[in-house]
């Protein structure tokens, strides 16, 4: 009888640990064992790059990947899950519910931004945090040409100076510049709640974020409280507000909400503890990956973070593993010891750095080398050719 390992999502985690499953059953010559991936469409959706423009073309198809590799596809969207039945309840492309049976299951549903309670917030605000929203702030922002030129349409204000608050500030002068003309005086906004630009970083970082941030003009307000939203633009807390026809949210980032329908611990990410091989503490049979999983990434105490570099390993360790279970082979305990930071700051350039305490290794044009090569090509699928997926799902080789 088949054995069903599905996988719920086709993100940069979901994708792998398709790949890396299939692979170990073809080492074992397993045609017995079926890799179905269960997602609302079969491609892989590049978020890491959804700051830049032309969001639309942010996309990979993996249905040939699928087929070279010989993965099964679900389009559906997942409803509900019964690990004491074994059954995921989906939406399926014509609106119908239906169910999938599994013996092994991956959750790799990813995360969501998190929007704080905040009055006006989800009516006057944008977000980059997913293809369509992404798609809807571009549009948006290319509408302002056909507004009167006041300083709120000029201006842009970005609520949250974390990862993504910072590559899209420094993206937008340059995009702002392009939509209006390079005589139109534009202004970037950062609310950052914090008191340092860059609180989450290492000095030496910070000092290059700042740098950045200085050349482009980019304006921070630190130690800021957004009270409110309208479409008028931002109060803060000390009663000052910001004229403003476009504010971006950037602040918080939630794992996905199926994580809430299993009975297990979750940190306050909404993320479920794992074990080392990636199996949800206390819940036999199904593993987590990518966003949804919070994973000792090393022996001193670090934890994998929401990025798709920790994302692609992770997948890449759940898809072995969960396989491994099926053949009853030994897993490999997940492991990703080395830790970078490449961080996009627009036309000044990007910022390099190597290991937990960031230390910066490149700026400006050399780092910017470096980040165009990981967002651009280290981060996309592979090739759709077995042989060249397969090695490159090896959990042991090399990433970073």
């Amino acid at each position: 009888m088949k054995k069903q390992i599905l996988i719920l999502g086709s993100g940069f985690a979901g994708m792998w640990a398709a790949i890396s499953a299939a692979r170990l059953a073809h080492m074992n010559d397993r045609d017995d064992i079926v890799i179905t991936v269960l997602a609302p469409q079969p491609e892989l959706r590049v978020r890491p790059r959804f700051y830049e423009n032309h969001v639309a073309s942010l996309v990979s198809p993996l249905m040939p990947l699928f087929t070279a590799t010989g993965v099964n596809f679900i389009a559906g969207s997942v409803e509900r899950i019964d690990t004491n039945e074994k059954i995921v309840w989906y939406k399926d492309a014509q609106g119908g519910t239906v169910f999938a049976s599994y013996d092994r299951l991956v959750l790799a549903t990813g995360s969501n931004a998190k929007r704080a309670p905040v009055p006006g917030v989800e009516k006057h605000t944008f977000d980059i945090d997913q293809l369509e929203s992404a798609q809807v702030f571009e549009k948006h922002l290319s509408s302002l040409v056909n507004q009167a030129p006041t300083p709120a349409r000029n201006t842009v204000v970005v609520c949250g100076g974390g990862f993504t608050g910072i590559e899209l500030a420094t993206e937008l002068p340059a995009r702002l510049r392009e939509l209006f003309g390079p005589g139109i005086q534009t202004k970037v906004v950062v609310v950052e709640r914090g008191a340092v630009i860059g609180g989450r970083y290492s000095e030496a970082l910070r000092g290059v974020i700042e740098q950045a941030s200085e050349a482009l003009d980019i304006e921070w307000r630190l130690n800021a409280e957004i009270t409110a939203i309208d479409e008028n633009g931002v109060t803060l807390k000390d009663g000052s507000h910001i004229a403003s026809s476009t504010v971006v949210w950037t602040a918080g980032v939630q794992a996905n909400a199926l994580t809430e329908q299993f009975v297990a611990e979750r940190d306050n990410q909404g993320r479920l503890y794992v074990d080392e091989n990636l199996q949800i503490r206390g819940v036999p049979g199904v593993y987590a990956t990518g966003d949804v999983a919070n994973a000792a990434s090393d022996d001193v105490g670090n934890t994998a973070l929401m990025t798709c570099q920790h994302a692609i390993q992770l997948g890449k360790f759940a898809g072995n593993n969960v396989a491994a279970s099926v053949l009853d082979l030994p897993p490999i305990p997940y492991r990703q010891v080395n830790y970078v930071t490449c961080l996009d700051l627009g036309s000044w350039g990007a910022v390099y750095t190597e290991g937990w305490d960031q230390k910066v290794q490149s700026v400006r044009e050399e780092a910017k080398k470096i980040k165009i090569a990981i967002t651009n090509e280290l981060i996309y699928p592979p090739k759709a050719e077995r042989e060249i997926a397969f090695s490159a799902a090896d959990p042991l080789a090399k990433f970073v």
